[in-house]
């Protein structure tokens, strides 16, 4: 029940715009900027004369060579043709172009945010990521409603396509504290305001902190109401609908859901009209009205056939429809949403999302597999399926049984990795054996004979590390060698090559290595780190950002920092 949200940069391209009058169609050429963008949103609906108005827009704009212009006409063309995403990303980019050196307050922030979106579309998030960030670091400087508009564009994509719900409430709160200060039910900004409302009251949902969802529900459907804001008005009653089923009352959830969901249908708000009929599925099983629940869960595949889209949350239905024509001997109804099940399953997958740990432990993969292979020689037996639709089916099996065997030995290797990890007290694990360390002390002491460092300056050098290693000094952030041979006072060559040749390792990966080696320490003894998040213990452990903690620990150990602090967890 998100869908509403993740467009608000389009939004704030409308709100400078004055309160013109409709302008009817004549020469479009004739026409101000501010009378194009005006029936350009007046047509949000009809995407054929939007485009015929931001044509127009740019045509003006390359006319009187006016690089912002153009890049407004750019960006509205981005938006028409935001579901040709190659298109979209050239206009966007020509609108950065036109704007790099103009110091403008919201170009070219909006071409980077637009970007942003674009890739979130098409499952890029590393890219959608980087021009989100990239626009909000622009908007720090001049435009303070833009940066915390991206930095919401940058909590949506971490809460709903990569499930980090903690980290994205985290930003969710500092919006919030940024637009309640602000005038919060002018159009200005009492969109952007109840969009943070509707995130907080889906995030602690997703959190199952129910209280706290009806808190944030209430005051959006408050707001909402008082601003006329339908559509999201019925979007918070929905919520609570679907927050009410967390809470089992069903009843109540079910009145709620029923007032939503023809607001959804007239808006045309498909993922939401997907919504609504999961929840209503989920309210009929809670009151134990089996029939209707499958009837529900029905019209969400439905709705996944015409729109080729939907989210982990919504998935659940699957395994019900599965059971439900299970116990009613269905075989080919119960096939038929086996092969969908896993078939979205392994597009979540691919797309970096994950299903919730009750899926996977309701239905992983191998038990669908065998169930799925004892349904094709039931059909085969009953000669219900053809010959090529067996063949079809035989080959998806044996995909999927692959993907299934990859990601086991996977699992496999990363509980191995961390097993030697946790049962080495002192070291970690190096991944290589005896005879190759043996070839590396040879190596080293060959080439001690060529270093030229007398021995007693080695001896001094080497004894400075060791204090160096045991003081923690590596914890200090930003270290480099010649600060550590300013420290030492000696010559920084001197102090690399002492590195290179006796720990055997460049000076970053000694900095580094000796980083990883104490947070492996402290994380295994102190629970309360655990908690932290990955760019919180970067910190603690001497590191910028969460990325080269992760690229670090993960060339150390083999396996990724979230993992290990999960098994931690578990031992």
């Amino acid at each position: 029940m998100k869908n509403f949200i993740g467009l608000q940069f389009f939004l704030l391209f409308l709100l400078p715009i004055t309160m013109l009058g409709q302008t009817p169609k004549k020469d479009l050429a004739k026409l101000t900027y501010d009378e194009l963008k005006k029936s350009f949103w007046d047509n949000e609906r009809t995407p054929k004369k939007q485009l015929e108005y931001a044509n127009a827009y740019l045509v003006k704009a390359k006319e009187e060579n006016m690089p912002i212009e153009k890049a407004r006409g750019c960006f509205l063309l981005s938006l028409v043709l935001v579901s040709e995403n190659d298109k979209a990303l050239r206009y966007l980019d020509s609108a950065i172009v036109y704007t790099k050196d103009l110091n403008d307050t919201k170009y070219p922030a909006y071409a980077y945010s637009g970007k942003g979106y674009v890739y979130k579309r098409q499952f890029k998030y590393k890219e959608a990521i980087n021009n989100f960030l990239i626009a909000e670091n622009i908007a720090k400087n001049n435009n303070l409603d833009l940066y915390y508009d991206t930095k919401f564009s940058i909590a949506t994509l971490r809460s709903e396509e990569l499930g980090e719900v903690n980290e994205a409430l985290y930003l969710y709160k500092q919006c919030f504290n940024y637009y309640k200060n602000k005038k919060i039910r002018t159009p200005e900004y009492s969109y952007s305001y109840q969009q943070v409302i509707f995130a907080l009251a889906d995030a602690y949902k997703a959190l199952n902190q129910t209280d706290s969802a009806t808190y944030y529900n209430k005051l959006g459907y408050w707001e909402s109401n008082f601003t006329k804001d339908y559509e999201i008005n019925a979007l918070f009653t929905l919520n609570e609908g679907a927050n009410l089923v967390l809470k089992k009352s069903y009843k109540t959830a079910l009145d709620s859901i029923k007032k939503a969901l023809p607001k959804m249908i007239f808006y045309k708000n498909n993922g939401n009209i997907l919504a609504s009929y999961f929840y209503l599925g989920k309210v009929y099983d809670g009151l134990n009205q089996k029939d209707k629940a499958v009837r529900n869960f029905i019209k969400v595949d439905s709705l996944y056939n015409v729109n080729k889209r939907i989210t982990p949350e919504f998935v659940s239905g699957y395994p019900y429809l599965i059971s439900y024509f299970k116990k009613n001997g269905d075989k080919e109804n119960q096939l038929k949403y086996i092969t969908k099940y896993m078939f979205i399953d392994s597009i979540l997958q691919t797309n970096y999302k994950e299903l919730t740990k009750k899926l996977q432990k309701e239905y992983d993969t191998p038990n669908l597999i065998i169930e799925r292979e004892s349904l094709i020689e039931s059909l085969n037996n009953d000669k219900i399926k053809t010959y090529w639709g067996l063949a079809i089916l035989f080959i998806i099996t044996i995909l999927a049984t692959a993907l299934a065997l990859y990601q086991y030995q996977l699992k496999k290797k990363y509980r191995s990795r961390f097993e030697k990890i946790i049962n080495k007290s002192d070291e970690l694990i190096e991944n290589q054996d005896v005879n190759s360390e043996v070839k590396r002390i040879k190596t080293n002491i060959t080439k001690i004979e060529d270093i030229g460092i007398g021995e007693e300056l080695i001896k001094l050098i080497l004894a400075k590390l060791n204090r160096f290693e045991k003081e923690n000094g590596y914890l200090e952030s930003n270290i480099t060698v010649q600060m550590l041979s300013t420290t030492f006072e000696t010559n920084s060559k001197y102090v690399s090559r002492i590195v290179n040749v006796h720990k055997g390792k460049t000076f970053v990966q000694y900095i580094n290595d000796l980083r990883i080696e104490h947070a492996i320490i402290k994380l295994k003894e102190n629970n309360k780190l655990r908690k932290y998040t990955i760019q919180a213990l970067a910190l603690e452990f001497g590191f910028n950002n969460a990325e080269s903690f992760s690229t670090a620990f993960y060339k150390k150990t083999r396996i990724k920092p979230t993992y290990f602090i999960k098994k931690l967890d578990v031992v």
